[in-house]
């Protein structure tokens, strides 16, 4: 072979790597496409990743498995990512609310004589819970009443008071 031969292909050679280091994605530029692909999934902004080499390590809590499988598919297909580690947890749903509790007939019997003991005009019944409400009052002081009563937690309140 001759020498310009040789020169020629090491000056290729030399281009040829030149060119395959410079197409290397940047871990930046993952970073960087990891924040704005992935900012539309619920809960992503609670997560952090951390890319070095194309490995992305992701870190936090997502609100639901679905959250946490879209940002997952969206990390493993950004152009230059080669393996992703997930140290992510889903977070538990909150309890469920505490049940209503319904006061017992006695206990709202009394408190219902209680609240209506300034209203003579107004006649109560209490069964199984449910307050049934009739004889006469004034529109202002209706609404007194009715807080009242259902600070007293009952069932249902029937109320068949007429207005004056």
């Amino acid at each position: 072979m001759s020498i310009s031969i040789i020169r020629s292909n090491m000056m290729l050679l030399v281009v040829s790597c030149c060119v395959l280091f410079s197409c290397k994605v940047k871990d930046s530029d993952i970073a960087s496409a990891i924040t704005s692909l992935t900012s539309a999934i619920p809960g992503a902004s609670s997560v952090t990743p951390d890319v070095k080499d194309g490995v992305v390590t992701i870190s936090g809590a997502f609100p639901s498995d679905s959250a946490k499988s879209a940002y997952d598919a969206v990390v493993k297909g950004i152009k230059g990512v080669n393996t992703v580690t997930d140290n992510t947890t889903i977070t538990p749903p909150p309890p469920p609310p505490a049940p209503v509790v319904i006061s017992p007939d006695s206990a709202l019997t009394t408190g219902v004589a209680d609240a209506t003991k300034d209203y003579p005009s107004v006649q109560t019944s209490v069964n199984d819970g449910v307050v049934t409400l009739t004889g006469d009052i004034k529109r202002a002081d209706l609404q007194k009443l009715m807080e009242s009563l259902h600070s007293l937690k009952p069932k249902k309140i029937v109320n068949n008071l007429t207005i004056k």
